[in-house]
């Protein structure tokens, strides 16, 4: 019989969901529920279900292209090679290896981004990043701050073992939905739950509590519950003293604080911020989630420090059912972040501007020089190519002209460059701007190791051929690196992960054997016998000193305000049936015809004023551009604040791309606007 099941993960959101592929005659016809998987339990989310329909697509790319006038020519892939090679290589001599830029791909495996940033770095450029950046990279830097790794505390699973359970800037029921079976599992056990988001959603429904917070205001609501745990004797004081440091700072910072002042800025009641405070605090063991209403403002990385020092304040970290669960978007973000993909960061975490880091990657590497960094951002990449300073862009699996906050700037930026490669599965806008186009493979179409949002190290083997001539992205990456003069001698995915277990301390015992494992393992993992590490944290703190950093922040500003011209509050995020930037999901017939095209969600008494109607065609502009999408009336946002899913290509045309100063990464949650009946 030739039909087969072979073991793989949905290529999505993070949480990693295994399946089997039913393969016959070397094509996917089918998926089997994989039941015995630790996180998904055989569940499958709408995206996951319909994921067949985008591996066969007859949009697939299939050969590589090179620009000729305003269309394309197929190439062979010796001269594609040849003329990123060339590309490459004659920005590095005309302007120097900082005039390159990398953006390795949170879709792609392990090993194809641990190898992109390799490449980067041996050619002297340290501006390589990745999409975590637009997400999730406040996490990195903030939760690092305050607990040492910036990773998640816990595990999916033990999310059934908390007690109180608090969703702050997070719809997860939508964004990541089979994490709702294990918060559900906590709800049944007689778990309290709290949600914290200015929209009614499908999570809020889940909810004791429902803090319906004015956007850009989780500080405020943050700062108040502290203050509710300080003056009510609720801190774990032996926890704070043990474990911490920074206490005094933040127990002063609160003193003239007051609850009727965050009342006023949260547009919650003072009763309600003590209650959720209070369950928070009380519980024997509370989770806190959070996703990108808490880290896509400016004072994004402040949002994360806020959220762990809460944490910190009430003993919940380091224990079952208690920690920071930052809930990632795509399905190896995590992978990529440890694998180096951030200019801030080498493998592992090993900071990129210390000459200690430089000097152990010389030697792990075999090579005699390195760049110090930080390198750019993709955010300040986007800048410097709009001044002149970045000359070349190498972008793997990621689609910026859809994604970017203020894509009128991202293509203005993109159209000044000398030459820009994009290696994809489809022709997305990004794509059709490029000077040559490689068509890569998807993840069934090649072996290697993803990364989840709970750390979960998995492996999964090719199942199918890409088609037509599309080649997986470590093929590419080596040969290209090669052509630049540089030791690339990898044969397969295998021999990436065993350099990766030798220099990346945190994976060191994820063997291949070990992590092709149903469910594979989690890190940190740092030799063979180590079973991986369930909870974070559990004795000490990932510090120097093993204490965690206990914050004292207070909230600024947005980027910009509501103004008589723009008078309404924009805010952006995901739907159940879309992912990112679409170029999958758009394609996906079945998830396609139920929700086509973009809309913006607006209260009725905003409408009414507005005299639109629901179904009318609209106008939504801000101080960057305007997008049309259709008017859904509903009581789900409060008057004087709209909501538009950020998968379809309008809506980034309007986004701020005001920075958090430490992140980079732009205010998508935040953008005056106004709103009119298409004429």
């Amino acid at each position: 019989m030739s039909t087969k099941l072979i073991a793989s993960l949905c290529p999505y959101c993070a949480v990693g969901c295994g399946l089997y592929l039913t393969v016959d005659k070397g094509k996917a016809i089918g998926i089997e529920y994989m039941t015995d998987h630790p996180a998904s339990e055989g569940a499958l989310c709408p995206k996951g279900n319909s994921l067949l329909e985008i591996l066969d697509h007859e949009e697939r790319l299939k050969y590589p292209m090179k620009k000729l006038g305003d269309g394309f020519v197929r190439i062979t892939w010796d001269e594609a090679l040849d003329l990123v090679a060339q590309g490459l290589s004659r920005n590095i001599r005309k302007h120097g290896p900082g005039s390159l830029g990398f953006l390795a791909s949170s879709r792609c495996n392990n090993e194809e981004n641990y190898l992109m940033q390799k490449m980067a770095r041996l050619l002297g450029s340290p501006n390589v990043d990745n999409c975590a950046r637009l997400c999730h990279s406040p996490t990195v830097v903030g939760l690092g701050a305050v607990l040492g790794t910036g990773a998640m505390t816990n595990n999916l699973l033990d999310l059934q073992n908390a007690k109180c359970i608090f969703a702050i800037g997070t719809n997860f029921t939508e964004a990541h939905p089979i994490v709702t079976r294990w918060a559900q599992k906590a709800k049944d056990n007689g778990a309290v739950i709290i949600v914290a988001d200015p929209r009614i959603t499908s999570t809020s429904w889940m909810a004791d509590i429902h803090l319906r917070i004015n956007p850009g205001s989780d500080i405020d609501l943050l700062r108040a519950m502290m203050k509710v745990i300080i003056d009510e004797g609720l801190a774990d004081d032996d926890f704070i003293k043990s474990r911490t440091q920074g206490f005094e700072e933040l127990r002063d910072s609160l003193r003239d604080f007051s609850l009727e002042e965050a009342a006023e800025k949260t547009g919650i009641s003072t009763g309600d911020i003590i209650r959720a405070a209070k369950a928070y605090a009380i519980s024997p063991a509370s989770a806190l989630l959070y996703s990108m209403g808490i880290t896509q403002h400016v004072c994004g990385t402040d949002n994360v420090k806020s959220c762990a020092t809460l944490a910190l304040l009430c003993g919940h970290v380091g224990r079952p059912g208690a920690g920071v669960w930052p809930m990632r978007g795509q399905n190896n973000v995590q992978g990529n972040c440890d694998m180096g993909g951030m200019p801030e960061f080498y493998p592992g975490y090993k900071r990129s501007t210390d000459p200690q880091t430089i000097e152990f990657f010389k030697a792990g590497w075999n090579v005699s020089d390195l760049p110090l960094g930080p390198g750019l951002t993709s955010t300040e990449m986007t800048e410097a190519a709009l001044e002149g300073r970045l000359k070349a862009l190498y972008i793997t699996g990621e689609d910026p002209i859809v994604c970017d906050a203020n894509i009128k700037k991202t293509r203005k930026a993109f159209e000044n460059l000398d030459f820009l490669v994009v290696q994809e599965i489809f022709m997305t806008p990004t794509a059709r701007m490029a000077d040559v186009v490689l068509p890569a493979a998807a993840w069934a179409e090649k072996d290697g190791s993803y990364t989840s949002m709970e750390r979960r190290v998995q492996w999964i083997d090719k199942a199918v051929d890409a088609p037509g001539e599309a080649k997986d992205g470590m093929w590419i990456v080596c040969q290209i690196a090669k052509r630049l003069g540089l030791d690339f001698p990898y044969q397969n995915a295998a021999e990436v992960l065993s350099e990766i277990n030798r220099l990346v301390p945190q994976y060191g015992g994820m063997t291949l054997e070990r992590i092709s494992k149903v469910g594979g393992l989690r890190w940190p993992c740092p030799d063979v016998q180590h079973p991986g590490t369930d909870i974070l944290h559990a004795q000490r703190f990932s510090t120097p000193d093993g204490r965690a950093r206990i914050a004292t922040v207070k909230n600024r500003p947005p980027g910009e305000e509501i103004s008589p011209e723009y008078p309404i509050l924009l805010t952006t995020g995901r739907i159940v049936l879309h992912y990112n930037g679409g170029s999958m999901t758009m394609r996906s017939i079945s998830l396609y015809e139920r929700d086509p095209e973009l809309y913006v969600e607006m209260n009725p008494a905003d409408a009414a004023r507005l005299n639109i109607a629901a179904g009318d065609l609209v106008v939504v502009t801000t101080r960057r551009g305007s997008a049309e999408a259709r008017a859904r009336l509903t009581e789900k946002v409060r008057p004087g604040v709209a909501f538009m899913p950020f998968h379809y290509h309008g809506t980034n045309i309007i986004t701020s791309d005001a920075l958090d100063p430490v992140a980079k990464i732009p205010e998508y949650k935040i953008a005056a606007c106004r709103i009119e009946a298409r004429a």
